[in-house]
């Protein structure tokens, strides 16, 4: 049985800016509520945009994270990191950074030093994925997933490729290790080619059309489009009416209260306090 379409929203008219270096649409919470799309807490659609170069990378200073973890998606231009524990890294396109937040950690990313020089365009999406409150305190750690460790499988008749970032695409295994069950699949769609998968019924699921135009399930979407699912079927069919990019994604929701301020994603409002708390008084360590 094919899923059904609950609902597609188009891009809002309007993009956001986080911090100076990243221009984005939001879906989630924006147009989908943290509960409906657990365990996602959010999505930042950093829709292709082209930067000046500039001497000063561009970015987001130093902010806390707790009880959550965060997927940055590279598909154009390049993003550096540091953090409290005195983690570094850069991703291009085709990368992914999975960073566990956990007890908490302090945080900072911004144009890779080339990429703010030379200028260009960049394209990128990051999620939030919750954790269930007994991983909350899980140790601050990172998945680096680069191009070529993540899984690909190509599609038979030059129909285009799945990047399996994490859960299982049609018995190919994703790189991530996840807290609960996740699939993210980061699709490369030719022109007039299909692909059909299985995502269990039970899973909030959805999907984001990052290039092209596609129809689902017999519904034509177009460019920059967010499709959300019912819990109903577990078969999606989606066919490409030009090249395209989509991010598939889908999860077991977490049946647990969401407790959100900023930053922080925890159970209870006490516990949101307790987290602004050891923000202020140093306990995610120093980080410049």
């Amino acid at each position: 049985m094919k899923k059904s379409i609950e609902r597609v929203i188009t891009r809002p008219t309007q993009a956001g800016m986080v911090g100076d270096g990243f221009r984005v649409f939001n879906f989630i919470p924006r147009g989908v509520t943290q509960q409906r799309l657990s365990p996602f807490l959010m999505l930042d659609f950093a829709a292709a945009f082209n930067f000046s170069p500039t001497d000063k990378p561009r970015g987001v200073d130093v902010h806390p994270h707790k009880g959550f973890e965060t997927v940055t998606v590279a598909y154009k231009g390049s993003v550096a990191h540091h953090d409290s524990a005195g983690n570094s890294g850069v991703i291009h396109p085709g990368d992914v950074q999975w960073m566990t937040a956990g007890a908490g950690i302090l945080h900072k990313e911004y144009h890779e030093e080339t990429f703010a020089a030379e200028g260009g365009v960049f394209e990128m999406v990051q999620l939030w994925v919750n954790l269930p409150k007994k991983d909350k305190s899980a140790q601050p750690h990172y998945q680096s997933l680069t191009k070529e460790n993540i899984g690909k499988v190509v599609l038979p008749g030059n129909g285009g490729e799945v990047n399996v970032i994490a859960g299982n695409f049609n018995g190919n295994a994703g790189a991530a290790e996840t807290y609960t069950d996740v699939n993210l699949f980061n699709v490369k769609l030719n022109s007039g080619a299909s692909l059909t998968t299985g995502i269990p019924a039970s899973h909030n699921s959805a999907l984001l059309v990052v290039e092209g135009g596609i129809t689902v399930n017999g519904k034509e979407i177009e460019e920059h489009s967010f499709v959300l699912f019912k819990n109903d079927g577990e078969e999606v069919e989606i066919s490409a009416t030009k090249d395209s990019t989509i991010l598939i994604l889908s999860g077991e929701p977490i049946q647990e209260p969401i407790a959100s301020y900023g930053p922080f994603v925890m159970n209870t409002q006490a516990e949101i306090y307790e987290a602004m708390e050891e923000f202020q008084n140093g306990k995610y360590g120093v980080l410049n």
